[in-house]
């Protein structure tokens, strides 16, 4: 059997976007039976956050849909680099954050921007939610949602 893809979610710090993404896939890895065939993580460009739980009205409006976001927020490291077959950035900083992160093309390859696998919502970017109201965060879940599978459609077309 082949090695998994690994994928990383990015956002600033790791407490609403990326975990979000990281608990998306993961469920429709997992209702689809592909936990075999992917390995997914997310991480914040910042540090702040480091070991504390998603932000508590993301966890609530992701619990209202289903979701369950267990992970811990963690920042990006070097390593990640070269862990991850694919870098997702959620927004032009964090993709700009990570290209300065990178240390050769070929890790510089690996960052795609989320936004471009949600293109129904013609929106430049997966906003972060954390300065807004509830909407905010309907919105990202509604976009991640949608990212998610195209995104993992994708994927399996390419594999098949």
């Amino acid at each position: 059997m082949n090695s998994p893809t690994k994928i990383l979610f990015v956002c600033l710090g790791n407490i609403c976007r990326s975990p979000l993404a990281d608990t998306i896939m993961c469920k429709l890895i997992a209702d689809k039976y592909l936990s075999e065939k992917y390995e997914i993580d997310s991480a914040g460009i910042l540090d702040y956050h480091e070991g504390e739980k998603a932000d508590y009205r993301m966890r609530c409006h992701a619990d209202f849909r289903g979701y369950e976001i267990t992970h811990l927020s963690r920042p990006v490291e070097k390593s990640d680099f070269d862990k991850f077959d694919l870098i997702f950035g959620m927004d032009d900083q964090n993709i700009r954050d990570l290209e300065s992160l990178a240390q050769n093309d070929e890790q510089k390859n690996k960052i795609h921007r989320m936004v471009d696998y949600c293109k129904e919502f013609n929106r430049s970017s997966i906003p972060d939610p954390y300065y807004g109201g509830d909407s905010g965060f309907e919105l990202v879940i509604d976009m991640l949602e949608v990212a998610c599978a195209n995104l993992l459609e994708e994927l399996e077309a390419r594999n098949l």
